[in-house]
This record gives structure tokens, C-alpha cells and sequence, in this order.
């Protein structure tokens, strides 16, 4: 079994298990409007970053264990991340969802909720603890399911991300007209760091989908090669959490575009 097998296993037991109704938590969903995250990428002056919250991770082990959600979402602000990813998968990335709602609430950044979504309710949840978007991993999900999520999504007013790693996948998500779609450079099987993956992929990306590179993402040269390859935002973790200046790995991102 590998990496993704085990994880997305574990999310659909949790899911089978959870007998709650899905139109009781509908009733109890924020009334104001998201932050925004999609909008936030596009407006960007420079190439967005969207700086992650994460713990550890399930091929790296602990990465820094010590966070406190809050701090690190004001510290990124500061350094002029555009948005934020939080990990609130606990099993496996030590995460959860008061670390979502504690970093959005010392900010004024949209948040992603980065964690394997596999059911209506992680949705629904999403929203209640105060998230901006949500992330769909084509990989995870059947099309049927990958249309419904993100339907889904639209409805309750949140942006979804959807990740995709290959050729295939890409056909997928944009087979559901995805609006904002991440290429992940790690493959979720065996954890291996593809840095080509996102520049191979964004060719065939329409150009009016908003691109964002993910993982393996270490510096300003690797956020270069992916502005130049069309990309909108680059999704950073392990780079800024290990950070002993937070605010210069920011600012090394943060490349300017293209003309």
C-alpha cells in the first residue's frame, strides 16, 4: 500500500463513520462571504505565495512540531504571503481544525484547508471552521465525486484547488471546468519530487485557468522557472517552515512576472 493508499483509506473510514447530517451542518455555515483565495492569486502584483502551516509530513517525519498557527500565519503576512495553506489532517500531518481557525483568525490572508477531501461533509466542514478554499486531489476522487466536490464548493461559497499530478489527471479536472488547479510536483505514491512536473504540465493548462505549483518549491530559482512556465502561485511548506528568515524566503518567492 502506499503513501496516498493508506491516507485516503483512513479519510474514508472517518467519512463512512461520521453519522452526522449533512443538512444540519449547511445550517450552520458562516453567513459572510470567503476572503476570496482565487481572487487573491490573480491580483497578485508579483508571483502569489501561498505559505503553509504544516507540522510534519508523512515522508519527511516532524518538520517542526513546535507551531503555533497564529504567530506563523502574522509572521507570513508580514513577509507578504498571499494566502495561507493549513495542514488539519491529524494522523499523518499532525494538523488540525483549531490551527485553521487560529491562523485565520490572526490574519486577514484567505486560507486554504489543505487535507484529503473525500466526502461532502470535509466540504461542509471546510467552511464552518472558517476556510476560503478547499483542496481536491484528482487522485483521491472518483469523476463523479470530483464533480460533486467541487460543485459543492461553488454553492457554499468557497474556492477548491484542484490538484492534479499527471496527464491524465489533468484531463480530469479540467473535464469538471476546474477555475484554479495545482500541479503537484510530489507524487502522492511514492513521495519522489518530480521538479519538472509543473512546467511539463502547464502546457497543456488553458490559459485561463489559474495555475499554482506545488511542492519541491526551495528558493527563487525554482519560482522563477514556474512563473515563467505560466504559473500564477507556488505553494510553499517545508521551505518556510525550516526557514530561519521567513520574511527573506518570502521575498526570494515572490518573483515578478512576465510581461
Amino acid at each position: 500500500m502506499t503513501y496516498l493508499d493508506g491516507i485516503i483509506a483512513h479519510h474514508r473510514r472517518r467519512a463512512a463513520n461520521d453519522a452526522r447530517d449533512p443538512d444540519t451542518v449547511r445550517r450552520n455555515l458562516p453567513k459572510g462571504p470567503a476572503r476570496g483565495f482565487v481572487r487573491a492569486l490573480v491580483t497578485a502584483s508579483r508571483l502569489a505565495v501561498i505559505a503553509e502551516i504544516k507540522r510534519r509530513s508523512p515522508s519527511k517525519g516532524d518538520i517542526n512540531m513546535g507551531i503555533e498557527p497564529g504567530l506563523l500565519a502574522r509572521e507570513y503576512e508580514r513577509g507578504g504571503a498571499d494566502c495561507l495553506s493549513v495542514l488539519t489532517d491529524a494522523p499523518h500531518f499532525a494538523g488540525s481544525a483549531a490551527d485553521l481557525s487560529s491562523a485565520r483568525a490572526a490574519v486577514s490572508l484567505p486560507v486554504l484547508r489543505k487535507d484529503f477531501t473525500v466526502c461532502d461533509l470535509d466540504v461542509l466542514d471546510a467552511r464552518v471552521m472558517g476556510a476560503d478554499a478547499v483542496l481536491l486531489i484528482v487522485a483521491a476522487l472518483s469523476d463523479r465525486e470530483l464533480q460533486r466536490l467541487h460543485a459543492l464548493a461553488m454553492e457554499v461559497g468557497i474556492d477548491a484547488l484542484v490538484e492534479v499530478h499527471d496527464e491524465v489527471e489533468l484531463e480530469r479536472a479540467m473535464a469538471i471546468d476546474a477555475r484554479c488547479i495545482g500541479v503537484n510536483q510530489r507524487d502522492l505514491h511514492t513521495f519522489h519530487v518530480d521538479p519538472q512536473r509543473a512546467v511539463r504540465l502547464a502546457r497543456r493548462i488553458p490559459s485561463d485557468v489559474v495555475k499554482v505549483a506545488e511542492s519541491g518549491i526551495a528558493g527563487g530559482d525554482d519560482a522563477r522557472r514556474c512563473a515563467d512556465a505560466g504559473y500564477r502561485a507556488v505553494l510553499v511548506g517545508e521551505h518556510l517552515v525550516r526557514s530561519e528568515n521567513r520574511a527573506k524566503a518570502l521575498e526570494e518567492l515572490r518573483v515578478v512576472l512576465p510581461s
